[in-house]
């Protein structure tokens, strides 16, 4: 019972600061205008997808990362929900999209992960042809920035990340 005054919340601010800087990322033109990304409901899906794993990989690779990265996967869950209600999804039909949305989440962070760890260099650009570009031009260039958004985090002090500092 104590414990619970120690746990970060949703409503901390540094943690809204981390998400909202993902979605502020997700949302930026060049992903949609020099790499191809459609700007549709699921291309923006897509990148808020990309850009939350990228950041939970980070914060996992240290040793207390898991809570502040729980945080910010139970504030995307939230956002999800909020959405698509605001788009007008019905009471009974969130769940299902959740569960949609849940499932499309884990399948990219292994995809994801597992290609950035994959020491060919291939293996992301399949990945996002496959689950971002549907006709997959584009993909080099936007596994460039993939690696490059993974390596820019890898620099960032784990103290500055987990205070929700935006200095990337």
């Amino acid at each position: 019972m104590i414990f619970q005054f120690f746990r970060r919340t949703r409503d901390d601010p540094s943690i809204a600061s981390l998400y909202g800087t993902i979605v502020a990322q997700a949302r930026a033109e060049a992903l949609y205008q020099r790499f191809g990304v459609p700007d549709t409901v699921n291309g923006r899906l897509e990148m808020v997808l990309l850009h939350v794993v990228l950041l939970l990989r980070r914060l996992n690779e240290e040793p207390d990362g898991a809570p502040c990265g729980q945080a910010v996967f139970d504030l995307f869950c939230q956002d999800m929900d909020d959405n698509l209600r605001e788009m007008g999804v019905g009471d009974l039909a969130v769940p299902r999209e959740m569960q949609r949305i849940g499932e499309a989440f884990y399948g990219r962070q292994a995809a994801y992960v597992g290609a950035l760890a994959s020491s060919d260099p291939q293996a992301l650009v399949e990945v996002l042809k496959r689950n971002v570009l549907e006709g997959g031009e584009g993909a080099e260039a936007l596994a460039g920035y993939v690696r490059a958004a993974a390596e820019a985090l890898a620099a960032r002090d784990i103290n500055e990340l987990r205070r929700g500092k935006d200095n990337a």
